[in-house]
């Protein structure tokens, strides 16, 4: 069988049909494996295959298979993905706030960051492993198996993480929310 992508890098448009239906698969599986979401696998694959077409002419059969450069350029797309996904979780992450800048008449939102700051305090204290287990499934919404071939912790154990480190913090928001109840001692 014909390598495509060289065609492809001389702008053939059938060529760029012939490499949507022979990788269409491959890169498909792939985005599925490292998204959160089908909408997000789906994107995913637009990105991949315009990353794709655009890197056709770095294609060289005498270092790698077509189909191995493939897998290589839609693999390090998802991994560009994630990590500008991690980077806008963190920038939305809450972190330490000055309560008393918060406007008066903002009861509940006062409540509601009360409560994140506590919780966000609470993850923080959780032993790196637990703490990477509940970000990777919260903040990037990795399923369990995703997070265990991510990190090679075994999927039990990444379960038992999320729910000991849950149950961690609801402790934590439980104990805020009665000192709050019994008022000023």
């Amino acid at each position: 069988m014909e390598d495509v992508l060289p065609q492809v890098a001389r702008g053939d448009a059938r060529a760029v049909q012939s490499c949507l239906h022979r990788y269409g698969s491959l890169v498909w599986s792939i985005a599925l494996k490292w998204s959160s979401s089908r909408a997000d696998a789906e994107d995913a694959v637009q990105d991949i295959f315009i990353d794709l077409w655009k890197s056709a002419d770095r294609f060289d059969a005498s270092k790698a298979s077509e189909s191995t450069f493939v897998a290589m350029v839609a693999r390090r797309r998802m991994i560009d993905r994630r990590r500008a996904h991690s980077r806008e979780s963190e920038r939305r992450a809450p972190s330490d706030v000055d309560l008393a800048e918060l406007p008066s008449d903002a009861h509940e939102e006062l409540e509601t960051r009360g409560e994140a700051l506590i919780a966000h305090k609470a993850m923080a204290e959780l032993p790196p492993e637990r703490r990477q287990v509940l970000r990777l499934s919260f903040y990037e919404g990795l399923t369990h198996e995703q997070i265990s071939s991510d990190t090679g912790i075994p999927v039990g154990t990444v379960k038992s993480h999320v729910r000991r480190g849950l149950n961690s913090i609801r402790n934590r928001l439980a104990v805020a929310n009665e000192d709050d109840a019994e008022g000023p001692a």
